[in-house]
């Protein structure tokens, strides 16, 4: 009964009082949905780079040299080794000496010059040499014409991403298929378009602004250009961790061939996971700023209530109410408005997660931790800064609560 008593005064408290409780309730939204907001988008960006980087499987391998590791299986010690270069022959050798392996694809960056079409430079369009089974290996499309094949050895082919490909064409032709591109003194002939890929991931290039030619042409283009990263592709039925012992193994029986570093998708996603975490907490910890002020916004609200509401302290104490009773009486007061907040600073704080997400085309998602963060959060701001005004108002003097005006 004291308790249905003490809500019923709360709002009736909270309600005779609008503007006052309208303002503080401006500072709880606005704080939890901050919060809310933040820790969801958190949570959303979390989840879509995972995906991302799952999409390609996590049956895939990253071989790249090792630029002074630690020695031994796992790192390599190539302190000595560092200008020795992964060897086309070699990389391609890897599917016939590790049983664990069934395709690779090794790539290489060229640095044959800017690349322009028509005269003018294309932006951001970057070389790449890589083979044929890198379309499959990296689960890429072809938008238009074809992709490279083993038979584009040393050719003059080249096969252009979808924002290289939107660049030509702003330049009045129909389509980037059938034209010519010079990267420095080489000219070569579009053939093929690959389709808009989402950055991020396994993929450690931009399919969208590159230049593939055959890894071959690349080679011979620069003496200084070498194969930065092989991605291989763990055959079904066996462990990661099996097939990059292999790799490391056939590496290591090689005269004149780098240590190198074999990266395995669990590695990199514990790693994601854990930045990503990190990203989370710092974004509630950046919300939870306004939030303090909120909760300072709600403390005033309620010494403003305490100090109008003295003669009603001094009457009910006259009564026969306990300094017990009357600072839940004003707890009661603090948590209400405070839940109140909460649950409409949910509502915003999910709301703008979700025009965040749609915006930046990402796929969304309701955190259930970020909700349950809210009603905690609301529920502890409401007792945190509600007991100090409850306290004072149990501490009043009857008799001089009753004297004043």
């Amino acid at each position: 009964m004291i308790l249905k008593a003490n809500l019923k005064e709360a709002v009736r408290s909270l309600y005779s009082a609008k503007q006052r409780t309208i303002l503080a309730l401006i500072g709880i939204v606005i704080g939890i949905g901050s919060v809310i907001a933040m820790v969801s988008v958190g949570t959303i960006v979390q989840n879509e780079a995972l995906r991302q980087f799952k999409e390609m499987g996590t049956d895939i391998l990253t071989i790249e040299k090792d630029f002074g590791g630690a020695p031994g299986p796992g790192g390599g010690g190539g302190k000595g080794l560092v200008s020795v270069k992964i060897k086309l022959h070699d990389a391609l050798a890897i599917p016939a000496n590790c049983p664990g392996i069934g395709v690779v694809a090794p790539t290489a960056n060229g640095s044959g010059g800017e690349a322009t079409y028509g005269g003018k430079k294309l932006e951001r369009a970057t070389l790449m040499g890589v083979t044929e089974s890198f379309l499959a290996i990296n689960k890429l499309r072809v938008k238009s014409g074809r992709f490279l094949s083993d038979l584009d050895e040393q050719s003059q082919f080249c096969v252009v991403g979808s924002g290289v490909s939107r660049e030509i064409e702003r330049r009045g032709v129909a389509s980037a298929v059938g034209e010519r591109i010079r990267v420095g003194d080489n000219i070569f002939t579009v053939i093929g378009v690959i389709n808009d890929v989402p950055e991020g991931g396994m993929r450690r290039f931009d399919a969208n602004t590159s230049v593939f030619v055959h890894i071959t042409t690349v080679l011979r283009m620069s003496k200084d250009a070498e194969i930065n990263a092989v991605t291989a592709r763990v055959r079904s039925g066996l462990t990661n961790d099996s097939a990059r012992k292999q790799v490391l193994t056939f590496f290591a029986t090689k005269t004149k061939t780098p240590s190198v570093r074999v990266t395995s998708p669990e590695e990199v996603i514990a790693q994601m996971e854990k930045q990503m975490q990190m990203f989370t907490l710092l974004l509630g910890a950046i919300g939870s700023i306004s939030l303090i002020v909120g909760g300072v916004g709600v403390m005033n609200v309620m010494l403003v209530s305490v100090t109008e509401r003295r003669r009603e302290i001094g009457i009910r104490r006259a009564l026969g109410a306990k300094r017990g009773d009357i600072k839940w009486q004003f707890l009661i007061e603090s948590i209400i408005l405070s839940m109140i907040g909460g649950l409409v600073g949910i509502v915003v704080g999910v709301g703008a997660a979700r025009i965040i997400s749609h915006f930046a085309h990402w796929q969304f998602m309701v955190s259930v931790s970020a909700i349950l963060l809210g009603v905690g959060v609301s529920t502890a701001v409401g007792v945190f800064f509600g007991f100090y005004p409850a306290r004072q108002a149990s501490m009043l003097d009857p008799i001089v609560a009753l004297r004043s005006d």
